[in-house]
């Protein structure tokens, strides 16, 4: 029986206190229905929360309050083992036996003990959910305002996107090159800074454990024509195909994307060939600007969604991917507009 992820795990433990979103909940649902493991992991969640959902406010004397957190805030930061000896030591207190009303809370307290004793990691999801969520809405918010310099652009431009004049069969994926062929799908990006559109800084998600912002003067951004390097652009912008259409600011669109999961990893050397062969992990994982739990993606229109899934809803089309094609040389184009393709 395959185990569950500590992603799952938090999943799971976010659903059973309140704290996952409506995508997020339908996704617990579905996980839960779908496998055995994740049902039974469930089951023991709510087994330990079961008592919460009888017990009936009651003033509580100060000292045995206090006591209690004391007990419950240290056991949180002690080891399993030490987590165990502190609910047999909760059954034997003098305390907690004069009243059944007493022995009630106790076993309360011991339950949230329990919790810990079922999965310790589950804890560490509580601590880092506000982190993670603070990233995500920065990161939306930080894509709402790239889309806000595109359409400044767009409006400067009869309509089109931030675009440098390419060669069919020009590599897309040498992000940092200084040259002046329009060489990397990062340069359009980069013409919105050196315009002044748009803040380099703009450019790194704060959930990018590597990404570094750029603090660049405007003197200096004009001494260069793409981004310095990988780490200070950790987005993946779209690639369009070859048409009369291509170029166009189409509301029904996805623009950009949390880093592509398939791009991670470039050559530093310009002048090595990239290729790149697809396969089972690549065409399922997520962007790792979110621990590989979705990506914030924006559309043409200005909004920004965080999807768990490769796909949005706008279709069903994969938009790291081209369609039918399983390795990547660094300069494919989509054959259709409705085939959405971020890069690199």
């Amino acid at each position: 029986m395959r185990s569950l992820s500590n992603q799952q795990k938090h999943l799971l433990f976010d659903y059973c206190i309140g704290l996952t979103s409506k995508e997020e909940a339908a996704e617990a649902e579905a996980l839960i229905s779908s496998d055995e493991e994740a049902a039974k992991f469930h089951l023991k969640l709510k087994s330990a929360f079961a008592p919460l959902e009888s017990l009936e406010p009651e003033p509580c004397p100060d000292a045995l309050a206090e006591a209690t957190m004391w007990r419950v805030n240290d056991a949180a930061r002690s080891s399993q083992l030490y987590l165990q000896q502190l609910v047999a030591a909760e059954k034997t207190r003098e305390v907690a036996i004069k009243s059944r009303f007493w022995g009630k809370r106790i076993a309360i307290a011991a339950a949230f003990v329990i919790v810990g004793a079922i999965s310790i990691t589950s804890f560490t999801g509580i601590a880092n959910y506000s982190r993670h969520k603070s990233w995500q809405q920065q990161c939306a918010m930080q894509l709402q305002q790239i889309w806000q310099a595109i359409n400044n652009y767009s409006s400067d431009q009869d309509g089109k996107l931030p675009a440098l004049a390419g060669a069919v069969g020009e590599p897309w994926w040498k992000v940092g090159y200084q040259g002046k062929e329009n060489h990397s799908n990062t340069r359009p990006m980069w013409l919105l800074a050196k315009l002044d559109y748009s803040k380099p800084a703009d450019f790194v998600c704060p959930g990018a454990h590597r990404g570094k912002a750029l603090q660049f003067g405007t003197l200096q951004v004009q001494n260069y024509n793409d981004f310095p390097g990988r780490e200070y652009m950790t987005y993946s912008f779209k690639i369009s195909c070859r048409g009369t259409a291509s170029g166009k600011l189409v509301c029904r669109n996805v623009l950009m994307a949390d880093l592509s999961p398939l791009f991670e990893e470039l050559p530093g050397d310009y002048s090595d060939s990239f290729r790149l062969r697809l396969n089972k992990d690549l065409l399922t994982v997520n962007s790792i600007n979110h621990s590989r739990r979705g990506q914030n993606v924006l559309f043409g229109d200005g909004r920004v969604e965080f999807v768990r899934t490769r796909h949005t809803s706008l279709s069903e089309d994969d938009i790291f991917t081209l369609r039918d094609t399983d390795i990547y040389q660094g300069h494919e184009v989509p054959s259709s507009e409705t085939d959405f393709f971020l890069a690199p």
